[in-house]
């Protein structure tokens, strides 16, 4: 029986490729994202390419949104066995810029679309029932705090311990989770930090860039693709005794 994903965030960039690589891998996925022209496209792109997919808006900051857009899932594709908790924003955030509304946006996507997802798969595991699989975006940034970045930073630190107090908590129910932290992805989201931080500082578009890329050791940027891998990796079978981990996949950026 073919399984079936929930990709939240997945109408462009990282959250794309990995709904894109999860149908190469065999599952059936459902595109959810806040943008519904975008996640309708790459859901349609998914079908043309002869696979199995379907487009779900939501906002994931909106438990019941995340709820009905798991249960949309479960019900169009036929059954749920993954959730990836991809949605989030990352504004730069120098320390004395900080405002309410600034952290209340940002929490309420990074972490409490993280905790509503869990929550959601949980209820969608049980109805079919059987345990599954969560996967959490977490960041380089969720490992060693970054300049301009601290409500970002704070958020995936937010995330991690998250990863690992489900993962003890939902192991008796046959459920892994686990979390994947990308470094510097090309994507729209990056090219937003890259503007921020670089006005920021009063220089051209793509010091910022420069700056956090002279911490990777491999010496490139990320492709969405590298990271699509770690999460398949962490959708498929190999990672079945792999639970409460927070998979680093920056090129080298943190080590521990």
């Amino acid at each position: 029986m073919q399984k079936v994903a929930l990709v939240t965030g997945s109408g462009q960039g990282i959250g794309k490729a990995i709904a894109l690589r999860l149908v190469k891998d065999g599952f059936a996925v459902a595109i959810a994202d806040y943008n519904e022209e975008t996640a309708k496209a790459v859901a349609d792109e998914i079908i043309r390419s002869g696979g199995k997919a379907v487009a779900v808006k939501v906002d994931v900051s909106d438990r019941d949104q995340v709820f009905a857009a798991v249960e949309k899932a479960r019900t169009a594709l036929g059954g749920f066995n993954v959730i990836v908790n991809n949605a989030g924003v990352a504004p730069s955030t120098p320390i004395e810029s900080i405002t309410p509304e600034i952290v209340d946006k940002v929490y309420n996507i990074n972490v409490k679309g993280v905790i509503w997802g869990i929550q959601a798969a949980i209820d969608a595991f049980r109805k079919e029932g059987h345990g599954g699989k969560i996967i959490n975006a977490c960041s380089q940034a969720g490992h060693t705090g970054n300049p301009e970045l601290a409500v970002y930073s704070s958020s995936k630190f937010a995330v991690r311990g998250l990863t690992q107090t489900a993962a003890r908590d939902l192991a008796p129910l046959g459920i892994t989770v686990n979390a994947y932290c990308p470094g510097i992805v090309k994507t729209p989201m990056w090219a937003e930090i890259d503007r921020q931080v670089s006005e920021a500082a009063g220089k051209p578009l793509g010091y910022g860039t420069e700056t956090f890329a002279k911490r990777i050791t491999l010496g490139r940027l990320s492709e969405p693709e590298d990271v699509a891998a770690c999460v398949s990796y962490l959708a498929g079978p190999d990672s079945d005794y792999m639970t409460g981990q927070s998979l680093l996949i920056d090129g080298g950026m943190v080590f521990n």
